[in-house]
């Protein structure tokens, strides 16, 4: 019997919780009301919790729709000398770049390969070289190969240095997945379709006291000065993604039902480690030399064959992008993941190698593994 509803198991968007699913099937508050602005209030704590800093605003739009607002309220354009230093560790840290030079903003970048984290020493040695510099953007994890780059380390030299700086932190695929330490990030930035298991729409930025003093009033939709004025008051500038924040109500009731945040990070990181050592038992290459919690990232010359003959056994995987688009698999461990569904993946992965003459019999490795490992 085919099965109905496959396992949808990249890394974003990730499966809809069924909880939250049910929410969003019942009828939606009007976002002028009491009744919303209280949910939006219990939203914007839990949010302040999780990521650590001093406020918190949520927009209307994708995590790249966060990612620019950011940078076209925060560089300035078309100066002759360069503000904004990029690092560039993946299609997304690319991507910030393409944005600086979509809007006319005068930056650089250091470019790495996907699977190798830029240093801290190196960032240091590239601003002390380049004194106009006053802003940093960079990924908490790169999911374009699954990196986890060292941004702690890196926005900790990058103050050092200068203590006026902004770091500016893409925790899209990071946040809700491991406890973050912004001691020195000025904004760190979210997306509702990766660990809160919700639909793509709602970006979250969270700002520290320099970001806010920073702030100004500047644009009209993603002027963040007056959307953040509005959001203080539990309310928003304009129309309110209604159904994501009553989204994010379910997701931390989930999380308390689970027994909190440490818990579910703690899971999220065994759940990951464990998965690693089952792709290990296997005898499959983990691409990045630092791994993010987030997802696990294989290299395979056979990438492309292994994840399309997954849907046979009703497992979606994502593949890699531009120049790994075809050698590598990306398997998502973001949100609140049942371990046999995870164990579904892995033996589904095992019989799939098989199947396809890459390993010679079926002895159930990989689950076996996970298990010992996780357990």
């Amino acid at each position: 019997m085919p099965i109905l509803q496959p396992l949808l198991f990249t890394p974003g968007p990730t499966p809809i919780h069924p909880k939250i699913a049910r929410v969003l099937s019942q009828p939606v508050p009007h976002h002028r009301t009491p009744e919303f602005e209280s949910i939006f209030a219990g939203v914007r704590a839990h949010l302040k919790e999780m990521m650590g800093t001093a406020e918190v605003l949520t927009l209307v739009c994708s995590g790249t729709g966060a990612m620019e607002a950011v940078l076209c309220h925060f560089v300035e354009a078309r100066t002759q000398e360069p503000k904004l230093l990029v690092l560039n560790n993946g299609k997304f840290g690319e991507r910030f770049f393409k944005i600086a030079q979509a809007h006319h903003l005068h930056a650089l970048e250091i470019k790495s390969a996907w699977d190798s984290p830029i240093s801290p020493q190196e960032v240091l040695a590239f601003l002390q070289a380049h004194p106009s510099l006053e802003l940093l953007a960079l990924q908490a994890c790169d999911s374009s190969g699954g990196l986890r780059l060292d941004f702690e380390g890196i926005a900790k030299v990058a103050k050092e240095h200068n203590p006026n700086l902004l770091v500016i932190v893409d925790a899209i695929t990071a946040l809700g997945v491991e406890p973050l330490d912004v001691t020195h990030v000025d904004v760190l930035i979210g997306g509702s379709q990766k660990a809160f298991m919700a639909p793509v729409g709602l970006g979250i930025l969270g700002l520290s006291p320099l970001a806010l003093q920073k702030l100004t009033p500047k644009g009209y939709y993603f002027n963040l000065h007056a959307e953040l004025a509005n959001q203080q008051k539990n309310t928003t500038a304009f129309t309110a993604g209604i159904s994501h924040i009553i989204a994010l109500k379910a997701y931390f009731e989930c999380v308390a039902e689970l027994g909190g945040l440490d818990a579910l990070f703690a899971d999220t990181k065994k759940r990951a480690q464990a998965s690693h050592q089952a792709l290990k038992a296997l005898g499959l290459q983990i691409y990045p030399k630092n791994p993010a919690p987030s997802m696990s990232t294989i290299y395979h010359e056979q990438a492309t064959q292994i994840r399309k003959h997954l849907k046979k056994y009703g497992v979606i995987v994502a593949g890699g992008q531009d120049h790994l688009k075809d050698v590598l698999l990306r398997v998502n461990h973001m949100g609140l993941v049942e371990v046999y569904e995870i164990a579904w993946v892995l033996n589904a992965l095992e019989q799939t190698l098989l199947d396809l003459g890459l390993k010679s019999s079926f002895e159930g490795v990989a689950v076996r593994a996970f298990m010992q490992h996780y357990y």
